[in-house]
């Protein structure tokens, strides 16, 4: 495939930011440029000489901008086949002018849904003459070279210039490719904005560009993350993120939502095994490296109030990987800054996904967020201690972000003992017993939380024995009333909630 010399161009740009030098470029090298609007007033406040694409189409921009080179006579001069003899014939009748490049900057949607909810302001800034300026550049890349982005335009330049203005046929196919993907991105974009007045039935894949990983879970498989990060923290230190890290700081984040009062978990494999609430960030951070210090060891820390000096300096003492916080001090920043390659995030706003996707078999399962805590709350053995429901709420709401089959063990807000991804209830129970022990916990006083209801009553009756005092789980089961009843004879609490937490 032979290489395309640019002799004529279409341009059509919403921001001009280095639009400057491609100009001069294409002027240089003698191409005619074409433009409308504010696009050829800027290209001929250069000095650049441009030709109206309504000397083209015979009509002015109409409906306020809204049409203005959707026209046979503007996408024949794209469209057209060079060596397709029928196209060559319409391009004789018609008297089409062809274009080799094509440069278009899409309305900036995204930005706007970010910046307004004005509803007419939003669909204002749905571009419809440039996409499809863009896809029919793109349809013929064989004969057309087109531009959708100006992440582009440091390429085009050097193109132009080390190949004497021409476009090779490779680079045309790739540019066509990045435009599509850019095209897909967009229209997403707008779906997303439209399926909160309906549901599409559709799976649209994430399509912002790609953030290449160093790798996957493990070293031999390679990775990307689609999405934007800079939108939910800023990165104040350290190392690149890697597959695993946003793994764990997903779910850390997920589990620190659910918290209001000063709270510190320490998240390891996606599983807390320390979190904490306390009057003060230091201490929240004392008691949640209390709840398992072996396991806190290359975990993920996260805080949702400003670590101070005090919380730096006792945590710097242990190797993590990330601290996820609204803020540092500057003395806190100071210290935890002595590690090169320890990663801090300044969390700027808390995650808000309404659906969650998985990938299995041929396809992609997806599902709303588990965003309920309790549908109802029956006490149905005795009458909760104040310390007792207190704690069974801050149970809960640890349990539902531990994988099933879950425990969660706890005493004044303090998580002691947790047992997750078991085969059986009864071995997270027994796990999670095992953990409190061995961090050397009394767990007499202590509630139980359960993600899935008792099918038997042998739960209960282990942890009366260790001296557990009341528990929490979401009944449902045919032998509910074997454990309500065993409860009520050991005078322990219950609390039936009505709303299971599995999470695989």
């Amino acid at each position: 495939m032979s290489d395309l010399l640019i002799q004529r161009a279409l341009i059509s740009a919403y921001h001009k930011d280095g639009l400057e030098p491609i100009c001069k470029k294409l002027h240089q090298l003698q191409v005619q440029l074409y433009s409308t609007g504010g696009t050829k007033s800027f290209i001929e406040q250069l000095g650049i000489p441009c030709i109206a694409v309504e000397q083209l189409t015979g009509y002015p921009s109409i409906l306020g901008g809204r049409v203005k080179t959707l026209h046979p006579a503007v996408f024949g001069g794209i469209l057209a086949r060079k060596n397709h003899l029928e196209d060559q014939q319409h391009i004789q009748q018609y008297g089409l002018t062809l274009f080799d490049l094509v440069i278009v900057d899409l309305y900036p949607f995204e930005q706007t849904v970010a910046s307004t909810q004005e509803e007419k302001e939003i669909i204002e800034k749905i571009d419809i003459g440039g996409v499809s300026l863009i896809r029919a550049a793109a349809k013929n890349f064989e004969h057309v070279a087109v531009i959708a982005s100006t992440n582009e335009y440091p390429l085009l330049l050097q193109w132009l210039d080390e190949q004497n203005g021409s476009i090779s046929y490779d680079q045309r196919k790739w540019l066509a490719a990045k435009a599509f993907a850019y095209c897909t991105h967009y229209d997403m974009a707008i779906t997303r904005y439209f399926e909160q007045f309906a549901d599409t039935g559709i799976f649209f894949a994430e399509a912002s560009p790609a953030y290449l990983l160093r790798y996957g879970e493990n070293p031999h498989q390679s990775a990307q993350y689609f999405g934007d990060l800079h939108q939910l923290f800023d990165q104040l230190h350290g190392k690149s993120l890697s597959y695993n890290n946003l793994v764990d700081i997903d779910a850390a984040c997920k589990l620190m939502a659910e918290f209001e009062e000063t709270t510190f978990a320490i998240i390891k494999h996606t599983n807390a095994c320390g979190i904490a609430s306390r009057a003060t960030v230091f201490e929240a951070w004392q008691a949640a490296l209390q709840g398992d210090r072996e396991s806190a060891f290359g975990g993920i820390l996260i805080s949702n109030k400003t670590i101070d000096e005090s919380t730096a300096a006792s945590m710097h003492e242990m190797f993590f990987e990330v601290c996820i916080a609204p803020d540092f001090t500057p003395s806190a920043l100071e210290i935890l800054t002595k590690k090169k390659n320890r990663i801090l995030l300044k969390q700027k706003s808390s995650i808000s996904t309404e659906k969650y996707f998985k990938s299995i078999l041929n396809g992609v399962l997806q599902q709303q967020a588990d965003k309920e805590n309790y549908t109802d709350w029956n006490e149905v053995t005795r009458p909760l201690t104040s310390a007792e429901r207190s704690d069974l709420i801050f149970a809960n709401l640890v349990c539902k972000h531990l994988k099933s089959n879950a425990i969660a063990l706890v005493k004044n807000k303090q998580l002691i003992g947790k047992g997750c991804g078991q085969t059986s209830r009864v071995d997270a129970l027994r796990q999670a017993i095992d953990k409190a022990h061995q961090s050397g916990f009394d767990l007499h006083g202590a509630v139980m939380a359960s993600d899935a209801f008792f099918p038997f009553d042998d739960c209960v009756k282990i942890a009366h024995e260790v001296g557990i005092s009341a528990v929490i789980h979401p009944g449902g089961s045919i032998r509910d009333e074997d454990s309500i009843r065993y409860c009520r004879e050991h005078n322990m609490g219950m609390v039936i909630t009505h709303t299971r937490h599995f999470l695989h």
